[in-house]
């Protein structure tokens, strides 16, 4: 099962903040920790929402909204892709991660969608048009 670890973002990170050698030495040995049990299959830190946008759909209108965003709380400042075999799993890793923000600070776990998970509506073809898109991405990293 993959699941996505989002950490939330604080009046620190929306304020461009950068984490302290301190927090950053942590986090480096936390993610070496995943690395090694093969749990982690991506991450990253993100810049604050006033250098991002939303795209807010209504029917075939779009619109886009500059960042930065209001609710601090809603937002996120970086995430994980892990690979374990349960919610469960995700919680402890996530137990043991080190406080992302140094003070009140949040992790959300959300498991990924897999393609079974799509049960029959999504087609032999559109798995193969999935396969075809996911071969041609890890292509592209080369």
């Amino acid at each position: 099962m993959r699941f996505m670890v989002m950490v939330k973002a604080s009046k620190d990170s929306e304020a461009g903040v950068m984490p302290s050698e301190k927090l950053l030495t942590e986090m480096g040995k936390f993610n070496e920790e995943l690395v090694k049990a093969g749990v982690m299959l991506a991450g990253e830190g993100l810049h604050p929402s006033s250098k991002g946008a939303r795209i807010k759909f209504s029917g075939d209108k779009r619109t886009v909204i500059d960042g930065p965003f209001a609710e601090t709380k809603e937002l996120v400042a970086g995430f994980w892709i892990w690979q374990v075999k349960s919610k469960e799993e995700a919680i402890q890793w996530a137990k043991r991660c080190p406080n992302p923000t140094g003070a009140q600070g949040e992790l959300e776990i959300r498991q990924i969608f897999e393609a079974d998970d799509f049960g029959k509506e999504f087609t032999p073809e559109l798995r193969k048009q999935e396969g075809r898109l996911r071969a041609q991405m890890e292509a592209k990293k080369k």
